[in-house]
């Protein structure tokens, strides 16, 4: 796969979402002690009072509000109002172009911080690994790269074995295992490639073709 340039790198994704060393308002609306910025840490967590441990890594601020007001609820306080925002604009854009999102036919689909090198092996076990019945010889990755999109075709069991190296994946990559809604519109061309001992490199247009 062609590697992402400076300028792939920065572009806008659709959603943002909360990588490590992140900076967040949280409040609770009616509870001024429940007012507090935080940062998360490495992996992306961060504790808050009376709700505990939060593993907010890969995650929008949305699903960490209602994580946090779903542990409150009926407990600490009644009906609690959560919001979780990002400090300032700047922060929220810096991760949105850090994480990689992970699909398909795995345990917990979602997108996760890419923190140092990440290969295609370690964004799957992010995702909490296959589940029983993935398809490991049918992976894909999305990749833009100068303005085209390119698809690599993965063989994870191959990987394994050592036929050929855990290729490394980055920030807007779209890993998809086995079978998926996204990908489903590449199936014709997808069912006509064999079991994968090596990869294989194409780009999106000439695959719709």
């Amino acid at each position: 796969m062609p590697l992402p340039g400076a300028d792939d790198g920065v572009r806008a994704s659709r959603v943002a979402y909360i990588g490590p060393f992140t900076e967040l308002r949280v409040e609770v609306f009616g509870v001024p002690e429940m007012q507090r910025d935080v940062m998360t840490d490495g992996q992306g967590g961060f504790t808050f009072p009376l709700v505990g441990a939060l593993d907010a890594g890969g995650k929008t601020t949305n699903m960490v509000s209602e994580e946090i007001r779903s542990r409150l609820a009926g407990r600490y306080v009644r009906d609690p109002q959560v919001t979780v925002n990002f400090k300032s604009p700047t922060s929220a854009y810096s991760i949105q172009s850090m994480t990689v999102a992970v699909d398909g036919e795995v345990k917990k689909a979602g997108a996760y911080p890419v923190v140092g090198r990440v290969t295609l092996m370690r964004a799957v076990a992010l995702a909490g690994g296959t589940n029983e019945f993935a398809k490991l010889e049918d992976v894909v990755i999305f990749r833009t790269v100068g303005g085209k999109e390119y698809v690599g075709l993965y063989n994870l069991e191959a990987i394994r074995r050592g036929n050929y190296p855990d290729p490394e994946v980055f920030p807007n990559d779209i890993v998809i295992v086995g079978d998926s809604p996204q990908r489903r519109r590449f199936n014709q061309l997808l069912q006509s490639v064999p079991a994968l001992l090596s990869p294989i490199i194409l780009l999106a247009s000439e695959m719709r073709k």
